[in-house]
């Protein structure tokens, strides 16, 4: 399927931005992430690392690395086909493995769709450092929302 930017879920209440093409949700805005790529099954989310991400050991804090993989997991199923629609849905279960420390640089989550049906789905993926090593894993269920249950989304 061909890559595509387009439009994310904004925050209710919250305005959205073009990133390059792509649009950024409100809490995603907030920590500098943005999708470098998009599609069907498929995303990655990518971020670079600033002293506000770190913690107190001047490494990544997890939640940022679990923020990552809940967004690029979460929108590997949430891919639209149609410019100007969306599909939105909601985390049902996250869990985050933490594979090494990350201190700095570009981190990329990827984030694939294993399967699942119309309504709920399961994703699987990692973030990568810099140099490609694998700083964290997840696996979570996600669940779309029923006016987004079709590929071609709703409009925005």
């Amino acid at each position: 399927m061909t890559e595509r930017s387009l439009p994310l879920e904004g925050a209710p209440g919250g305005s959205q931005e073009e990133d390059n093409g792509l649009v950024q949700m409100g809490f995603q805005r907030l920590l500098g992430m943005h999708v470098g790529e998009w599609s069907e099954d498929r995303a990655v989310v990518e971020l670079s690392i600033g002293e506000q991400h770190l913690n107190r050991s001047g490494i990544v804090h997890g939640g940022v690395l679990t923020s990552l993989l809940d967004t690029a997991l979460s929108l590997s199923g949430l891919y639209c086909s149609v410019p100007g629609n969306v599909r939105k849905g909601m985390t049902l279960s996250l869990t985050t493995t933490f594979v090494a420390a990350a201190r700095g640089g570009v981190l990329r989550a990827v984030g694939q769709r294993r399967g699942g049906g119309k309504a709920t789905f399961m994703a699987s993926g990692e973030v990568l450092d810099a140099a490609g090593n694998v700083v964290a894993m997840g696996e979570g269920t996600f669940r779309v929302r029923s006016a987004s249950q079709s590929p071609e989304g709703e409009p925005a």
